[in-house]
C-alpha cells in the first residue's frame, strides 16, 4: 500500500494541538502547584502567630511536600519540632538537609547548628559534642565552644573543658581565666586522689597564676600542703590569701586555724582573724577564735579577761544567731540538767538548715560550699557565708 502525503499534512496540525494542550496543562499544573504551597505557607504562620503549633506543623508539612527545595520551611519546621520536644522529628528534618547536595555553605553550617541544639535539648551528650565540634572555624564557633564548655563541665571532663576554655578566653569576647582555674584546680584533686600530688601542685600553681585573685587556688594549694605535712607553708599562703581574697577567710577559718596550731604561730592568727571579725563577724570566725582559746575581741583595759566560749555571747550583740545561742548552750550547766539533751537537741535541730550554703543564682542549698553549683551549674555563684548570715 502506497503511502498518501495527504496524512502527513493532517497529522501535523493535530500533533501541534495536542502539544499545545499539554504544555497549557502543565503550566496550569505548576501555577496550582506554585499558589498552593504559598497558601500552606502563610496558613502554618498564621497558626504559628496563633500559638496554634500542631495545626501550624500539619500547614508546614504541606508546604514541603509541595517544594521540598524550599530550606527555611525545613528550618521552619525543625525549630518548631525542637520546641514541642518532637527531637527525633527535628533531627530526621535537620539531617535531611544536611544530605542535600545543593545546600549552600552558609545553609549548611546553620542546619548542623540546628542538628547540635536538637541534641543538646534531647540530652545526647555525645552525638551533641560530635555535632558541635564539626561547628569549629564556623560563624557558630563561639557559640558551639560555649555548648560544648557546658557540656564537659557537667560531665566533668576538666582537662577538655579547660582546653575549650583557652580557646574561648583567646577569642577574647569575655574573660574566662577565673573559670579555667576551677578547671585546673578540679584535675588538681583528681591527682591527689590518684596519690600525685606533685602533679597536683603544679596544676594549682598555673591555676594562681592565670587567676591571681582567685580564691580556690590558693585554698587548695594550703590543703596540699598541711596535706604533705608542710603547715608552715599552708600558714604563709593562708595569711598571704587574707589580703588577696579577705571575703572568702570564713572559707578557710578552720585550716588557718590547724596550720596556727602546728607551728605554734597562734597569735598571729588570733590577730588576723580578730581583725577580719571586727570588719565582717561570722560564725566559722568565731569558731576559729574559740578553736584557738580567744574571743573574738581583744579585753577592754582593766576589764576582766573574758572565756573564749563567751565570744558567743559577743557575737550575738553583732547579730541573732541561733547557730551561736546553740553553741553556747551546749556548754553551760543549767538547773535542769535532765531536760538539757533533749533541748540541746531540738536547738541543733533547727539551727543546722541554717548553717548551710545557698547559691545566688539557684537558690540550691548544701551543707557543704561548692565552687560549682550542682543546681544549675554556675561557678562561683555561692556566697561564703552560711545562710543565716546572709
Amino acid at each position: 500500500m502506497d503511502f498518501d502525503p495527504s496524512w502527513l499534512l493532517l497529522g501535523l496540525p493535530i500533533a501541534f494541538v495536542l502539544g499545545w494542550l499539554a504544555s497549557r496543562f502543565d503550566l496550569r499544573q505548576l501555577r496550582m502547584e506554585n499558589r498552593q504551597a504559598p497558601k500552606a505557607y502563610f496558613r502554618g504562620l498564621n497558626f504559628l502567630l496563633n500559638e496554634q503549633q500542631d495545626q501550624a506543623i500539619d500547614a508546614f508539612i504541606e508546604a514541603v511536600q509541595s517544594d521540598p527545595d524550599t530550606q527555611e520551611l525545613h528550618f521552619a519546621l525543625g525549630s518548631l519540632f525542637r520546641r514541642r520536644g518532637e527531637y527525633q522529628r527535628a533531627v530526621r528534618v535537620h539531617e535531611h538537609l544536611l544530605s542535600r547536595g545543593d545546600l549552600n555553605r552558609a545553609d549548611r553550617e546553620r542546619a548542623q547548628h540546628a542538628l547540635a541544639q536538637d541534641f543538646l535539648r534531647a540530652g545526647l551528650l555525645d552525638r551533641a559534642e560530635a555535632a558541635l565540634q564539626k561547628l569549629e572555624g564556623t560563624r557558630y564557633q563561639n557559640e558551639a565552644r560555649l555548648s560544648l564548655l557546658a557540656i564537659y563541665e557537667r560531665s566533668r571532663e576538666w582537662a577538655q573543658a579547660a582546653e575549650v576554655a583557652r580557646k574561648l578566653d583567646d577569642a577574647e569576647l569575655a574573660s574566662y581565666s577565673a573559670r579555667l582555674a576551677h578547671h585546673l584546680c578540679e584535675q588538681a584533686g583528681a591527682q591527689v586522689v590518684q596519690g600525685d600530688p606533685e602533679a597536683a601542685a603544679q596544676l594549682l600553681a598555673q591555676a594562681a597564676a592565670i587567676a591571681p585573685q582567685a580564691p580556690r587556688p590558693a585554698i587548695d594549694m594550703a590543703a596540699l600542703q598541711l596535706r604533705r605535712g608542710e603547715p608552715a607553708r599552708a600558714f604563709d599562703t593562708l595569711v598571704a590569701l587574707a589580703d588577696t581574697a579577705p571575703l572568702a577567710l570564713p572559707l578557710y577559718a578552720t585550716m588557718l586555724q590547724q596550720a596556727a596550731v602546728a607551728t605554734r604561730r597562734t597569735g598571729e592568727a588570733i590577730a588576723l582573724l580578730q581583725r577580719r571579725y571586727a570588719e565582717t563577724p561570722a560564725i566559722d570566725l568565731l569558731e576559729a577564735l574559740i578553736a584557738l582559746g580567744a574571743a573574738p575581741c581583744e579585753p577592754l583595759p582593766g576589764a576582766a579577761t573574758p572565756s573564749p566560749r563567751d565570744g558567743y555571747i559577743a557575737h550575738l550583740a553583732h547579730q541573732p544567731s541561733l547557730i551561736a545561742a546553740s553553741r553556747w548552750l551546749a556548754g553551760e550547766r543549767f538547773e535542769h540538767e535532765d531536760f538539757h539533751p533533749a533541748v540541746q537537741r531540738a536547738l541543733d535541730q533547727a539551727a543546722r538548715p541554717l548553717m548551710r550554703y545557698r547559691c545566688a543564682a539557684c537558690g540550691f542549698e548544701a551543707n557543704q560550699y561548692f565552687w560549682h553549683c550542682p543546681g544549675c551549674q554556675a561557678w562561683d555563684s555561692y556566697p561564703p557565708r552560711r545562710i543565716e548570715e546572709l
